[in-house]
């Protein structure tokens, strides 16, 4: 049987996935992203990591990063979010279904794409690797640090990353396609998920 927690957090995944793109894609009633075209460039990505594993385990962090006090929206600077081609202006929020965590989402209003930051403070990463979790799981690294490439049932405009930052917290990186014609793949959104999970992690060290 799931923990609540667990069964919270994967339930919260497809919610917060609505909850960004409602915001990325309404404000005063008029769209926000222009999703009709294909945007003629998209974000160059690496990935790093393990083919997918039916049993995996957490590299050791090199140190820890606590998320504790810090405000989501300021972790990614504005050179970051340039580079990530997240253009527009982070909007931040208090996500209530994902057990009330701290969060950001920034719209990448040329690419057609939208990421969302979540500060998890109560649970530690490695409960995306129980098999109650039920999703598809990859371990990669975000600068340095031990992360999952999570891929909810179902959902195939979005993709996860979450990185194991400190004990009992873990930053959540979703990374979602913005409403592209022709959609951008899966595989594209993980790869753009992990690279603004290693911007993250970047800046989080310089403030330890």
């Amino acid at each position: 049987m799931r923990t609540p927690h667990l069964a919270r957090l994967i339930a919260a995944i497809g919610i917060a996935i609505v909850i960004v793109i409602g915001v990325a894609l309404t404000s005063g009633g008029r769209p926000m992203i222009t999703a009709n075209e294909p945007p003629t460039t998209r974000p160059t990505v690496r990935f790093q990591g393990l083919p997918p594993t039916t049993t995996v385990t957490l590299t050791p962090r090199p140190t820890s990063l606590s998320l504790d006090g810090v405000n989501p929206c300021t972790i990614l600077s504005s050179s970051q979010r340039a580079d990530l081609s997240l253009d527009s202006s982070p909007t931040p929020y208090t996500d209530a279904e994902f057990d009330k965590a701290k969060a950001c989402s920034i719209r990448g209003l040329e690419s057609g794409t939208v990421a969302r930051l979540a500060l998890v403070l109560n649970m530690g990463a490695d409960v995306w690797l129980s098999d109650e979790a039920q999703v598809q799981t990859q371990t990669v690294t975000a600068d340095g640090f031990p992360a999952i490439v999570v891929r909810t049932p179902g959902l195939t405009d979005a993709c996860n990353v979450e990185v194991d930052t400190s004990d009992n917290e873990f930053l959540d990186v979703l990374f979602r396609d913005g409403g592209n014609t022709p959609p951008i793949p899966q595989d594209t959104l993980c790869l753009g998920a992990q690279r603004v999970a290693e911007a993250a992690v970047s800046s989080l060290k310089l403030r330890h």
